[in-house]
């Protein structure tokens, strides 16, 4: 347990990946640049259909079109604010393409959709949405899988959940909850008007001691869904509202996750249901593990990355190319 809680605190530390991408800028770009059509050409080794599919998923862009004068070149990525994890993982992918390209950049927990075609980590998943272009971004952070060896049989009846209680919609569910015997629930943040809700920060270890996971959105998407969705747990929410690379929009209520109203209010009664019918609980965990699966490959999600931003740069009439078609 221990050896297990120490790799999951190293993989989730921010130092190593800083100091890994400092280095990275080292490498000139030119490297990259003359590689790109090599990254691209691993589209051989998958299902093109798949491959294109989610492509088209994240970016959604169908005519030709220009951006504004907000755009920046890619070279100047990190000319924006202090570099971060954002500027990190954008310039991860935009270095094989030509510094003089342009974009439109909105870092941070965006939940709106802009006038022109923008490159971001979240978007509402309601809408025309199509100028909101999907990246992997902050995925130091976001995209945490796990392996759970416990089964849920063996888990408590109980819902866990620990984070920080900021906005409305956090504050009624503890309002509601707290004090429910089947959930145990904690605000980890400090905040004076609620300090009866204040409980320690447990680890992820602690989490998979129960077969319920909380996963409400924050100011966009739930941070710990993905985590959830890999373990022998099983995330409990309502239906998304925004979505991210992990394309939440596609998730099915009681298949992937188990589906509560948006005012929370039949929460006991989809638990116990739940409790009672182990086999359908473990139907959904194994749909999750399913779900998952199409993210753990390191080199399909590069070209996918890759290609998005080549079809970003097409139909914002920068380049004169959409995708690699050989087979």
């Amino acid at each position: 347990m221990f050896l297990k809680e120490i790799n999951l605190k190293i993989r989730k530390n921010k130092t190593l990946y800083y100091i890994k991408n400092y280095l990275g800028r080292l490498i000139p770009n030119w490297i990259y640049e003359t590689s790109l059509n090599n990254k691209l050409a691993a589209i051989k080794k998958y299902d093109k259909d798949d491959i294109i599919e989610r492509v088209n998923y994240y970016n959604k862009l169908n005519h030709l079109t220009h951006l504004d004068d907000q755009a920046i070149s890619i070279k100047n990525i990190f000319t924006i604010k202090k570099a971060k994890a954002y500027h990190f993982d954008t310039y991860e992918y935009t270095r094989y393409f030509k510094q003089k390209l342009k974009g439109n950049f909105l870092f941070g927990d965006i939940t709106t959709i802009a006038n022109v075609p923008s490159i971001q980590k979240s978007r509402p998943i309601k809408g025309n949405n199509s100028n909101a272009i999907l990246l992997k971004l902050d995925k130091k952070r976001h995209f945490l899988f796990i392996n759970d060896h416990k089964a849920f049989s063996e888990k408590k009846n109980i819902l866990i959940g620990r984070g920080a209680i900021r906005q409305p919609h956090r504050i009624r569910f503890m309002e509601m909850y707290f004090d429910h015997p089947l959930c145990d629930l904690g605000m980890v943040n400090q905040n004076d008007n609620y300090q009866k809700w204040h409980k320690p920060k447990i680890s992820i270890l602690e989490h998979l001691e129960y077969k319920f996971i909380l996963s409400l959105e924050g100011n966009d998407v739930a941070t710990n869904l993905k985590w959830i969705m890999s373990s022998n747990s099983i995330a409990v929410m309502p239906k998304p509202k925004y979505e991210t690379w992990f394309m939440e929009g596609r998730l099915i209520p009681d298949f992937h996750y188990i589906l509560i109203k948006d005012d929370y209010s039949d929460l006991e009664e989809r638990l116990q249901y739940y409790i009672s019918h182990i086999q359908e609980a473990q139907a959904i965990i194994e749909n999750a593990h399913q779900y998952v699966k199409q993210f753990l490959n390191p080199e399909q999600e590069d070209l996918i990355s890759l290609l998005v931003l080549q079809k970003y740069f097409y139909y914002t009439s920068q380049t004169d190319k959409l995708i690699n078609q050989e087979n």
